[in-house]
């Protein structure tokens, strides 16, 4: 069988006026800055798609509404895509932890596997929920262009994974607002095969 190629680019969201907070699961809408970012991102993007999935969160989905009926292409929404939940840290500036705990900071950063923030989803279930719904796209969308509009932690997930590097290392990986990674799929008999092909930023 011949190889099918198609290509799942990833979007992040664009500016929510909160840079500096650990927003997660928070739900903030996008600024005006914010559209005009995707906006201008998605118009520069080389190819059409024949999807968009969307996380739940309003800063993700209601772009991906519009854009969905912009381009009459259909949407989904799938909640295995929204951003980690920081337990204690939502909210919460890197300003504000130095001041309270900035230990705990400071052993976050260097590793956020072995020192999650207090009452956070754990990284590993996180990385869980999203290569699940990772996997499930790849099979369900095979053969089409497909538009993932996400956050920056779910990105650096799926990079560490396209990129086999350890999941440690997932804070190394700069995802400004608006960025969109193209990842090439190529579908055959044995499966799927991903190639990181382009890192662009608005």
């Amino acid at each position: 069988m011949a190889a099918t190629q198609a290509y799942i680019d990833l979007l992040r969201h664009g500016d929510i006026g909160n840079a500096e907070r650990y927003c997660g699961s928070s739900d903030h809408a996008l600024t005006e800055a914010g559209w005009q970012q995707m906006w201008r991102r998605v118009e520069r993007a080389p190819r059409r798609w024949q999807h968009i999935i969307t996380s739940p969160l309003i800063r993700c989905a209601h772009f991906a509404q519009a854009l969905a009926e912009r381009c009459a292409i259909p949407l989904t929404q799938d909640a295995r895509i929204q951003e980690i939940h920081f337990g204690e840290w939502e909210g919460r500036t890197a300003a504000e932890l130095m001041r309270i705990d900035a230990d705990a900071l400071a052993r976050f950063w260097q590793n956020p596997l072995e020192n999650p923030p207090p009452q956070a989803e754990h990284l590993l279930d996180f990385k869980a929920r999203v290569l699940a719904a990772w996997q499930d796209i790849q099979a369900q969308f095979a053969g089409q262009n497909v538009l993932l509009i996400t956050h920056g932690g779910v990105m650096r997930v799926l990079l560490c994974h396209i990129r086999q590097q350890p999941l440690e290392r997932l804070l190394e990986f700069d995802v400004p607002y608006a960025a969109m990674h193209a990842v090439e799929a190529k579908w055959h008999e044995n499966g799927c095969q991903l190639t990181l092909k382009s890192d662009n930023s608005a």
